[in-house]
């Protein structure tokens, strides 16, 4: 509320508008009749003033309970998951006051299984809403599916899917993101070099959903722009450096004229740290996300450039739009995009403490 207006009374309401108190409280309510001239003042002074009813008391009259659920990766510490777990917690302590609990379910990034395994019982006990990080296509629109049978909403983060009935998402367009990655790893090669593209190998059937749409964003400004060199790809293990180191020396002795490399999720420092061993300076290398083992090779020039996307607001922003809907009957945007940002060498302490 704008500092004009910051003690402003229903009583200072009705003045303005020239209605009766009783008019301004049936107005904020929507309850009883109210002429459409009547209720169409009330509501010009009401948003010039910027006027927001004293939800505390509402929420604490109420005394209803609110449990909320998010479903997330894993994580160790430092890892990108634990920053979209800290949104969480901020929004969870934020929240604490309006009778809500927030209970975490953990489930592995790369294996699809360990996703069903932990929402298969998901509705056993009351949940009022979920957060749900959309890595896995197919079973996220199966549980979405069951979640719009029982009525319950639910808010997606790290990657959007179309044509579900979720009440919003927070993050980036991964399509542009990927359009993005393409973009600052052939300004900095010659228009005739290989590009290597690596994944991480899943378990199951699902790759990430993130992945998929930054790799075909990537590969689509490729093509758009002439690329005339080759793609190469590689599948790496997230925990097995020697089997890693291998197969990165087999395709880099058969591809000598790989100058570009691209890995389309947080695991950049896989392939930092096999070009930082190997001494491959010339070898430019682009990733995505803010954590600390790909800032350490950011900084010292061994990773290009990192696209970032703001994980922890993403995290705070979802528990948020939840906790608007069902308390205060308030609406978030479908669809809430993220900014999309870049980070060099030369900007990359401009960021590490601007986090949320």
């Amino acid at each position: 509320m704008d500092k004009e207006f910051s003690n402003i009374r229903i009583v200072d309401i009705a003045k303005m508008a020239g209605v009766s108190v009783g008019t301004v409280d049936r107005v904020i309510h929507n309850r009883g009749r109210v002429s459409e001239e009547n209720r169409k003042k009330v509501q010009t002074i009401l948003e010039m003033v910027h006027y927001q009813p004293n939800l505390m008391a509402r929420s604490l009259a109420s005394k209803k309970q609110y449990h909320f659920v998010a479903i997330t990766p894993s994580f160790v510490q430092g890892e990108y998951w634990e920053a979209i777990s800290e949104g969480i917690d901020k929004a969870a302590s934020e929240m604490e006051s309006y009778n809500i609990t927030i209970t975490k379910l953990f489930f592995d990034q790369y294996n699809n299984k360990t996703f069903d395994d932990i929402v298969r019982n998901l509705l056993d006990e009351k949940v009022d809403g979920v957060l749900i990080a959309t890595l896995f296509t197919d079973s996220v629109i199966r549980l979405s599916r069951e979640l719009d049978r029982f009525e319950i909403p639910y808010i997606y983060v790290d990657s959007n899917i179309e044509g579900q009935h979720q009440l919003a998402y927070f993050g980036t367009e991964s399509y542009d993101a990927g359009v993005i990655a393409a973009r600052l790893l052939t300004d900095r090669i010659s228009p005739a070099s290989d590009i290597l593209m690596a994944r991480i190998v899943h378990s199951g059937k699902n790759d990430s959903n993130q992945g998929r749409n930054r790799r075909e964003g990537f590969c689509r400004y490729l093509k758009e722009m002439g690329f005339t060199g080759n793609l190469h790809e590689v599948e790496l293990k997230i925990n097995d450096s020697v089997y890693n180191f291998t197969k990165l020396d087999e395709i880099f002795e058969s591809n000598p004229n790989i100058e570009g490399t691209v890995i389309f999720n947080s695991t950049c420092y896989i392939l930092g740290n096999y070009l930082k061993a190997r001494a491959m300076q010339s070898v430019k290398l682009v990733g995505y996300d803010l954590i600390e083992r790909n800032t350490q090779l950011l900084s010292e020039g061994v990773i290009t450039a990192l696209v970032a996307q703001r994980p922890e607001r993403q995290g705070y922003e979802g528990i948020k739009s939840l906790c608007n809907h069902l308390l205060f009957k308030q609406h978030s945007e479908k669809v809430n995009l993220m900014p999309i940002d870049i980070l060099l060498k030369e900007n990359l302490k401009y960021y590490l403490n601007n986090k949320l």
